[in-house]
């Protein structure tokens, strides 16, 4: 059985670097849906199957923040941001509305593809019908994460959780009663190489993820610090 090419949309009203990406992606034999402005952009999120977006913070007219809110509320695919500042407060915002990774410009293509294929690895990953079915759901404690639908609910009420926050429930709940290392996290979760600023990237989605469980950073009742070494959800 052939494979169906993944579907990539690409916004950035930079025409120059819009299509130099575009190029990265086709030779990599990607499908790309391409745009210079936002509008453009968001009607095609609503016509087309997509696999992955990669979103401009500065758009002539909806940002990039904005687009992402809107794919997270209806879908679940992997979005990386492209941001021309390096100031922190650009990338947690993409994190706290729903973007999976950030690629600051000037960047390298060779980079950004890299990040692509390692999104796309681990959203294929944590969606493979390969699994067993007695793998693909987990419930303990009141908490129930369902594979098969992505979905989380915590006493029986249903949890918005990006695809990010809903993968590192999903490995700190399989590893339950064992520390994972922000390192192991990071390397499970979005499949690339851990760096010392990795860690950042671990922290803001663990706290947005205990913001939607309503979980305490000091009394936590599920996920637990455990300082200089990582997380843990106890049995």
């Amino acid at each position: 059985m052939t494979l169906l090419a993944a579907n990539i949309l690409i916004v950035d009203d930079e025409q120059a670097i819009a299509d130099l990406v575009e190029v990265y992606l086709k030779n990599e034999n990607y499908n790309v849906l391409k745009f210079y402005d936002g509008k453009d952009a968001l009607n095609c999120i609503e016509s087309e199957r997509l696999d992955l977006a990669i979103l401009d913070v500065m758009l002539p007219d909806v940002d990039g923040f904005s687009i992402c809110q809107q794919i997270r509320e209806k879908h679940n695919f992997p979005v990386i941001m492209l941001t021309a500042k390096e100031e922190e407060i650009d990338k947690i915002t993409g994190l706290t509305l729903g973007a999976d990774d950030y690629i600051t410009k000037p960047f390298r293509p060779l980079e950004l593809i890299a990040r692509v294929k390692a999104q796309l690895r681990r959203f294929t990953k944590y969606n493979s019908s390969e699994r067993n079915q007695e793998e693909r759901l987990i419930a303990f404690s009141g908490l129930v994460l369902d594979m098969d639908t992505h979905e989380c609910t915590l006493n029986e009420k249903r949890l918005s959780l990006t695809p990010t926050e809903f993968s590192i429930l999903w490995v700190l709940c399989s590893n339950r009663g064992r520390v994972v290392s922000s390192e192991e996290l990071f390397q499970e979760v979005w499949g690339d190489k851990y760096f010392s600023n990795s860690n950042n990237t671990v922290m803001v989605h663990i706290r947005h993820l205990r913001e939607k469980m309503q979980d305490s950073a000091e009394h936590p009742k599920y996920v637990k610090t455990v300082w200089g070494v990582g997380y843990k959800i106890e049995e």
